[in-house]
């Protein structure tokens, strides 16, 4: 099993590269919280959620996005 992500920016750049079929409104999303350094919605981190999961990436670690 892969090791989970310890960080959001991480995952969002990880499911960016992986070379997924993306939506243009998931494309846009991944690639504003990868930039983003401060903490995200609830509603955002639930999003990263399903899409890591959706592409058979591993999950946040302790859920691992920074919500604020």
């Amino acid at each position: 099993m892969a090791k989970p992500f310890a960080d959001h920016r991480d995952a969002a750049l990880a499911l960016l590269t992986k070379g997924v079929e993306l939506r243009e409104k998931e494309g846009n999303f991944l690639g504003g919280i990868a930039y983003r350094q401060d903490a995200m919605s609830e509603k955002q981190a639930n999003w990263l959620r399903i899409l890591l999961e959706r592409h058979g990436l591993p999950a946040l670690q302790d859920g691992g996005a920074r919500v604020g």
